[in-house]
């Protein structure tokens, strides 16, 4: 068998075996990034379930926003696979990262006739799906 036909059977496994993933992107999230990690850390490779579960009962603040922009991940998903019957229960969070967005910079009187900085972060959040 010659390497060049070798090389393309290799190539007609991947296109047969590729992965189908969706992304949702959330912007100017009124949190700070290292807040959203956080929890972000908790659910970045899990099943979406799982995820969505752990998101729902969570106290803290950005599992809202976690939780919406995973669902937003999964819509996106079906409406790229609408022919094909997606199982919920194979899916998988494949990337999960939040970055830095603008800081929205404010003053605020202080005493003395001074004035303090107020920083108000933002972030942005990105959620990939694939089928595992």
């Amino acid at each position: 068998m010659s390497f060049h036909l070798l090389e393309l059977l290799e190539c007609i496994q991947v296109i047969e075996n590729k992965m189908i993933q969706a992304k949702a992107i959330s912007r100017y999230n009124r949190q700070s990034a290292r807040k959203i990690r956080k929890v972000l850390n908790k659910v970045r490779g899990a099943k979406v379930n799982n995820a969505i579960d752990y998101l729902h009962f969570s106290s803290e603040k950005a599992s809202v926003l976690i939780e919406k922009t995973v669902r937003s991940a999964v819509s996106n998903l079906m409406q790229i696979d609408e022919n094909n019957n997606v199982n919920i229960d194979s899916l998988l969070i494949k990337e999960a990262y939040v970055n830095q967005g603008p800081v929205m910079k404010r003053f605020r009187a202080a005493s003395m006739g001074r004035a303090s900085k107020l920083r108000r972060p933002t972030s942005h959040l990105t959620i990939v799906i694939a089928i595992d």
